[in-house]
């Protein structure tokens, strides 16, 4: 299989994954990438699909919009991940990715044991739930799972969940995409026209993704996030 080919098969798992999670592309893509190319390419590469993932979930799934959780849940999670990347390098040699995945895999096992279990949704949760996620996110350097996970706790409709994932990663993105390009990382022409096909398939996983989701019973789709949230703590936890 070729370079181009891997990286589009690649690309419509991952943007599957990560549009049914609300996380995952990276975690998918990354591992894969970095064995042929620089992991500053990989990440450009792999930050611009997950760019168009989020902008596919806010158009798919606009009708779960709900402001006051995105403002609530988004910028308190936005400060507090700063907060937590500072604290970061404290932690000295600690095992952080193994301690978050620890907490994952007990998360996961709470919630299958306790599945009506929630949150209340409002502005007060909304706001300490952001600052948690935000705060994990900086200091175990894994956001779209820590997100995930902290978004579940809500017991979310699926199209809000998706939704307000999809709206916070958008502006994390562009930030990080930014940066990248700010700091030399460029594409190089086969790269490119890769991307230039990515992008198109990423919207086809999203497409079908939506679909089976439409069919999902929102009963059971708790647990299907928390089936990925388990993977990835074991790879968490196997692999870091």
């Amino acid at each position: 299989m070729t370079e181009g080919a891997l990286l589009c098969v690649l690309t419509f798992i991952a943007a599957g994954i990560g549009t049914a999670t609300g996380f995952g592309t990276s975690t998918v893509m990354i591992p894969v990438m970095t064995v042929f190319v620089p992991l500053p390419v990989a990440l450009l590469f792999v930050g611009i699909i997950h760019l168009f993932g989020d902008i596919w979930k806010v158009l798919l799934f606009k009708g779960g919009f709900d402001w006051k959780l995105v403002l609530g849940f988004g910028l308190s999670g936005i400060v507090a991940s700063y907060l937590g990347a500072r604290l970061s390098f404290m932690a000295g040699d600690w095992p952080l990715k193994r301690i978050l995945g620890a907490f994952l895999l007990a998360y996961v096992g709470f919630l299958f044991f306790q599945r009506q279990w929630a949150l209340p949704k409002n502005s007060g949760t909304a706001v300490c739930g952001g600052a948690l996620s935000g705060l994990c996110a900086g200091f175990f350097g894994v956001g779209g799972t820590v997100r995930g996970a902290f978004l579940t706790a809500f017991n979310l409709p699926k199209d809000v969940y998706i939704f307000t994932s999809g709206l916070i990663a958008l502006f994390i993105d562009i930030t990080r995409i930014a940066e990248y390009i700010r700091g030399g990382t460029r594409l190089e022409s086969s790269f490119f026209y890769a991307l230039i096909l990515c992008i198109p398939i990423s919207f086809l996983a999203a497409f079908v993704t939506k679909k089976f989701l439409d069919k999902l019973p929102q009963r059971f789709f708790r647990i299907f996030v928390g089936v990925f949230l388990a993977l990835v703590a074991i790879k968490l936890l196997v692999w870091s």
